[in-house]
C-alpha cells in the first residue's frame, strides 16, 4: 500500500511546487510508481510536468465534483512510472461548491482509497493557504512534507503549519504525521541561510532531511520547459539534491 504525502506550507514561494515536481520525478526514476495530484488552482505542477493546463478535457475539479473518476482524468508524463492528476484554475471554484457538503473534508480521502494500492507514493501539491483543499489533502495524507525557504520568516510560517497539522490530527486524521522538513533555496554565500537551518533544527531535531536544496539557475529554468530538473539537467546541483532527497524519503520506514 502506497504512502500519501501532502507537500504543504501556508507560506507561498517556499519551493513547494518545485519540490513536488522534482521529488516525484526522482522517486519515479528510482523505480517507484508515483502519482502526483495537483491540488493548487495555480496549476504550476501540471504545467511544470509538461501538461498543457489550458487544453485538459477533465481535471481534479471534475473528480472532486464526482463527475469523473480518478482514472478518467489521469495523464502520463515524460517520466516513466510518474502519472499526474492535473488541474487548472477551475479548481478555485471547488472551495465554494464543496462548502455545503456533509463530510466535505473527506472527499479526497475517499477518492484515494483505491489509488493507494496502485502506487508506491502519492504526492499532493497543496495550495499556499489553509483552505478546504489543504484540509482535504491533510485528511487524506499519511504524512506532511514541509519545504522551508531559508529566509527570515521561515520559523513563523512553520509554527502556523505545525498548529494546523496538530489540529487536523486531533479532529480529522489521527494517523497524520510530519514526514519532515526540507530546506529550499539555500544560499551558501549568506549567513542567513545557515542561521535559519540551525534555528529550525533546534525546534524540530529529528524531522529534518539532511538533503538541502540549493538556489540553482537550472532548477529555476526547468519548469518553463515543462520538465523536472532530473530530465532538464541531470548533472546540476539541483538535480543531485532532489535525487538525494528521494533516497532519504525511500529509506524512511
Amino acid at each position: 500500500m502506497g504512502r500519501i504525502i501532502a507537500i504543504a506550507n501556508q507560506k507561498g514561494g517556499v519551493g513547494k511546487t518545485t519540490t513536488t515536481i522534482n521529488l516525484s520525478a526522482c522517486l519515479a526514476q528510482a523505480g517507484k510508481s508515483v502519482l502526483v495530484i495537483d491540488f493548487d488552482p495555480q496549476a504550476n505542477t501540471t504545467s511544470g510536468l509538461g501538461v498543457d493546463k489550458r487544453s485538459l478535457p477533465a481535471t481534479v475539479y471534475d473528480m472532486l465534483m464526482g463527475e469523473k473518476r480518478a482514472d478518467e482524468i489521469l495523464v502520463s508524463t515524460a517520466v516513466d512510472n510518474l502519472s499526474l492528476l492535473p488541474t487548472n484554475v477551475e479548481l478555485a471554484g471547488a472551495e465554494i461548491e464543496l462548502i455545503d457538503l456533509s463530510e466535505r473534508e473527506y472527499i479526497l480521502k475517499r477518492i484515494l482509497i483505491d489509488q493507494k494500492y496502485m502506487y508506491d507514493y502519492i504526492l499532493i501539491d497543496c495550495p499556499p493557504s489553509l483552505s478546504l483543499l489543504t484540509i482535504n489533502a491533510l485528511t487524506a495524507a499519511d504524512t506532511v512534507l514541509v519545504p522551508i525557504q531559508c529566509e527570515y520568516f521561515a520559523l513563523e510560517g512553520l509554527s502556523q503549519l505545525m498548529y494546523t497539522i496538530e489540529l487536523v490530527r486531533k479532529k480529522l486524521n489521527k494517523r497524520l504525521e510530519l514526514e519532515g522538513v526540507v530546506f529550499t533555496m539555500y544560499d551558501s554565500r549568506t549567513n542567513l541561510s545557515a542561521e535559519v537551518v540551525e534555528e529550525v533544527k533546534v525546534h524540530l531535531e529529528k524531522n529534518i532531511y539532511r538533503s538541502i536544496i540549493p538556489r540553482n539557475v537550472r532548477l529555476s529554468e526547468a519548469p518553463s520547459h515543462g520538465m523536472p530538473i532530473s530530465l532538464y539537467d541531470a548533472k546540476s546541483k539541483g538535480s543531485e539534491a532532489y535525487m538525494a532527497l528521494a533516497q532519504e524519503v525511500i529509506a524512511k520506514p
